[in-house]
């Protein structure tokens, strides 16, 4: 790290985090690689802990840096390129970007269905359905918060089966489904909710990108409602046709 450069008048704040980003931009540290901790940036800049916590939240705001409770600061990764396809699957996209997909269960509960979900999953209104929250992960970064609704009477226990396997693809394979194809999908923007912004590791008043989407088996037949909320700054969505 280097202030060496560095112009009158400025915050000092602002200069250990143009610094910080110059380095990142040069390579000194790689996506994914943990910062140096605050005493040890502090020391290096001659300045106190509370100027470099400003400047690492300047840094989160940027989209450059993730602080993880209790772990430390990391340098983001580079945005994911997300395909939206007909045979969408968030393990192999992650997977093709030589990272490593991983979910993790929030919550499963058993709602009656609304009126929007009956009509997109061709039920009655009130029909039992499983509800799995979870948050999904390219290694060590949130990419987004996922709700998913199944008919409660056709996927018995899947909540259960999603915490075992972490994987809505497997957890349609559990039950026999080999095969399933986007139906619809609708994006949209917004802020994140508080609990979505913890989740995803945002700063509040950061940008979410919401993919509302039913899948269907081979026959037609709704399996799956999704509704996922992306980090707008972790994804690059490709709508590919034909």
């Amino acid at each position: 790290m280097s202030v060496q450069d560095e112009t009158a008048g400025v915050a000092l704040w602002r200069r250990v985090a143009d610094s910080i980003e110059r380095d990142i931009g040069a390579g000194t540290y790689a996506a994914g690689e943990k910062l140096p901790g605050e005493v040890e940036i502090a020391e290096a800049f001659g300045v106190n802990r509370h100027t470099v916590r400003r400047a690492l939240a300047a840094l989160a705001e940027r989209g450059l840096v993730r602080a993880e409770r209790g772990s430390g600061t990391y340098v983001e990764a580079p945005r994911l390129a997300y395909p939206l396809r007909a045979r969408t699957r968030f393990s192999e996209i992650v997977g093709a970007g030589g990272r490593e997909p991983r979910g993790q269960l929030i919550g499963a509960t058993i709602e009656p269905a609304g009126r929007d979900l009956a009509r997109r999953l061709g039920v009655k209104p009130g029909t039992p359905l499983a509800r799995i929250d979870s948050v999904r992960l390219a290694d060590r970064t949130p990419i987004c918060v996922s709700t998913n609704w199944l008919v409660a009477e056709c996927f018995p226990d899947a909540g259960a089966v999603y915490e075992r396997s972490r994987s809505v693809t497997r957890l349609l394979s559990h039950y026999g489904i080999r095969d399933y194809r986007r139906s619809a999908t609708r994006i949209t923007a917004a802020i994140a909710e508080a609990s979505d912004a913890v989740r995803l590791e945002l700063a509040l008043g950061r940008p979410v990108l919401i993919v509302e989407s039913v899948d269907v088996a081979p026959d037609g037949t709704p399996l799956l409602a999704t509704r996922a909320r992306f980090a707008a700054d972790r994804v690059d969505f490709v709508v590919e046709t034909g």
